[in-house]
């Protein structure tokens, strides 16, 4: 009996044919609730709205509003290689090729032919600033020429294997890109060096790779980027740009021995990096050049 009553009373909460109210509740009360449920979430819909469509007319589809600038920029090389470790033997072709290629597919943007069809010869030593006129906005705004013949023995025109099958291999080095930014003052333009980078071999004691690293020479020379490719304006705004390079070539390694490389942009208003932060106007890496002989 006792169960038949509590049977009971669950189909009577369900349904009541008596008072005709379903889960405890009339068919009106129901219609009430859901539409204050309705009007609510349509009123949370459309503040969302609005505080999209509010924050949407802040921003600009060229320049971002609020910029967290890095006062350093950052710097990678090409090609990459594994971890930022170049190894390879000058007698096994397949052991380079694949830089080889790596590096045609990168400067291919920089071809001659290319650049002169798609950019604008630039009056160099000086930044090429594309202001707005008032509220008429000046886009997409030009960007300048860089050449892959500027980079002369690296540029794969004379030697198409970059000097990788003679153990003298060319490194490409570029600067990150950051709106605005204006990487030099007194028409002094950045620069790269390279050098060997200092290790840790003892509790206090450091070391570096001087005696195996050799000979070094930039392209462009002296290693720098013209003031000609700055301010970058944006991805939108500057839809050809193309970002300088320098290129590094090594003319006499050490052979069968790593050697730790690194690469710092040098400028008068750019702060040197922190060590928190290894590619923050630098740049670090290894390279091995193996020969039988």
């Amino acid at each position: 009996m006792a169960k038949d009553d509590k049977k009971n009373a669950w189909k009577e909460f369900f349904w009541n044919p008596r008072t005709r109210e379903f889960c405890g509740r009339t068919a009106s009360s129901w219609g009430l609730i859901l539409l204050f449920y309705l009007a609510f979430y349509i009123f949370l819909a459309g503040l969302f709205a609005l505080t999209m469509y509010v924050m949407l007319q802040t921003l600009d589809d060229h320049r971002p509003t609020y910029q967290d600038r890095l006062s350093t920029p950052g710097m990678m090389i090409r090609p990459k290689g594994e971890q930022l470790e170049i190894v390879y033997t000058m007698e096994y072709t397949e052991t380079w090729e694949r830089y080889v290629q790596a590096l045609n597919n990168f400067l291919s943007p920089y071809n001659d032919s290319v650049q002169a069809q798609k950019n604008y010869e630039c009056k160099p030593d000086q930044y090429f600033i594309q202001e707005d006129s008032g509220s008429l906005k000046n886009f997409p705004k030009r960007s300048c020429q860089f050449k892959r013949s500027i980079l002369e023995d690296c540029s794969g025109i004379t030697d198409r294997y970059y000097g990788y099958d003679e153990g003298k291999p060319c490194i490409f080095i570029k600067l990150n890109r950051v709106i605005g930014l204006l990487p030099a003052r007194d028409g002094q333009p950045p620069y790269v060096t390279c050098g060997a980078k200092k290790y840790k071999v003892g509790t206090d004691e450091w070391a570096d790779d001087s005696d195996k690293l050799g000979e070094l020479v930039y392209f462009p020379p002296n290693g720098t980027f013209n003031l000609m490719y700055y301010p970058y304006y944006g991805k939108k705004a500057q839809v050809n740009y193309s970002q300088p390079l320098v290129a590094i070539k090594f003319l006499n390694i050490t052979m069968n021995e790593d050697v730790n490389v690194e690469c710092r942009i040098n400028a008068n208003n750019i702060p040197e990096g922190s060590e928190r932060d290894k590619f923050a106007g630098r740049i670090s890496f290894k390279l091995r050049i193996n020969s039988r002989d």
